[in-house]
């Protein structure tokens, strides 16, 4: 079973349509989803490794884009939805914690959290409610995110056949580092 959804991941991947799949995952995982876009963005580029370019452009562009909603969320509607998703991702309580770290930082902050396992949402929800200068939270994020997904696309690119046959033989064995980590990671950042 696990094989058959690999596959048809796989098979998503590179359909006509998946890019803006991806836009979609990219742009609202930045500011509310909870899944992040570096798993698609991996199989996209196994899938079309002639597309990494675009593909890794295109993520950054719309996680960019979706930070700067995430932005508005905190700066504008903090109370009513910023707050609650925090509250979802066991930010809340800490967040005066964070929000001084925002106010203390600024943009370093934003760079170091665009590119790191902490969720981005609460990166950029905690700069608009702290009132970060919108232009340099934009710049770092293009920065960070921009890093991110351009350097996963292009070791895709480079080491893709290597990776795809690892993953491919190793399957189960990945799918369950993957959903350990997820979870640790997830488990960690909610007691730090």
């Amino acid at each position: 079973m696990l094989q058959r959804l690999y596959d048809w991941v796989l098979s998503l991947a590179g359909h006509r349509h998946a890019i803006w799949f991806l836009a979609a995952i990219s742009f609202v995982e930045s500011s509310v989803f909870p899944i992040p876009p570096h798993p698609l963005l991996l199989l996209m580029v196994i899938a079309r490794p002639d597309r990494w370019l675009l593909l890794g452009a295109v993520t950054s562009i719309s996680s960019v884009l979706g930070g700067m909603a995430g932005y508005g969320l905190g700066a504008f509607l903090f109370q009513t939805v910023g707050a609650p998703i925090l509250e979802i991702y066991g930010w809340l309580d800490r967040f005066e914690e964070v929000a001084q770290m925002f106010r203390d930082n600024g943009v370093w902050a934003v760079a170091i959290g665009g590119a790191t396992p902490v969720p981005y949402k609460v990166v950029t929800i905690a700069s608009g409610a702290v009132a970060l200068d919108f232009t340099l939270f934009t710049l770092a994020s293009i920065a960070s995110r921009g890093g991110v997904f351009m350097a996963i696309a292009g070791l895709v690119r480079i080491f893709g056949p290597p990776v795809k046959a690892f993953i491919e033989k190793r399957l189960a064995l990945m799918t369950t580092l993957f959903v350990v980590l997820l979870f640790a990671g997830f488990f960690a950042l909610s007691h730090l």
